[in-house]
């Protein structure tokens, strides 16, 4: 079996790689914007970026390192700041007697979801190549993106982010 895991090369790539990680942090920022415009607009709208940046990024794959980078790091930023926001939906939401056990389903979902995508994309990448396999996150944030707007609609929406849905 071959191995179709592609690694940075040298010290320059492998510090890209940690830059692109690191710079997620300022997703955090998502919970700023839910408190002002709300929770569920906060959410669909980053899963909106995260679903343009899967479909984005296999057409800069082979451009301009900068453009793929730039699409990397606006990628990791929406997808920290969307997840952060589905916790916290979770504690606003869930019966206060259940809140811990909400939340630790919704993570367990989400990190099962995330262990799935890592084990399946190289092995769908042997078949399409790295620079389309990403097409096969989109459906998430669509999914993502309808599910938060019907619940914006709802009135438990008025119970996350202070009233702001």
């Amino acid at each position: 079996m071959t191995d179709v895991v592609a690694e940075p090369s040298g010290a320059a790539g492998r510090w890209a790689m940690l830059a692109l990680i690191c710079v997620g942090v300022v997703g955090v920022l998502g919970g700023v914007l839910s408190d002002r415009i709300g929770r569920c607009l906060t959410t669909a709208g980053m899963m909106v970026v995260s679903g343009a940046c899967a479909v984005l990024i296999g057409f800069v794959f082979d451009g301009p390192t900068w453009a793929l980078a730039l699409i990397a790091v606006i990628w990791g930023i929406s997808v920290i700041g969307d997840s952060a926001q589905f916790s916290a939906a979770v504690t606003e939401l869930a019966d206060s007697r259940f809140v811990g056990t909400a939340v630790t389903l919704q993570l367990g979902i989400g990190f099962a979801l995330t262990v799935l995508a890592i084990w399946g994309l190289p092995l769908l990448a042997a078949f399409v190549g790295w620079q389309w396999v990403f097409l096969m996150l989109v459906p998430g944030p669509v999914l993502g993106v309808w599910a938060m707007l019907r619940l914006r609609q709802l009135p438990e929406a008025l119970r996350m982010a202070g009233g702001a849905r």
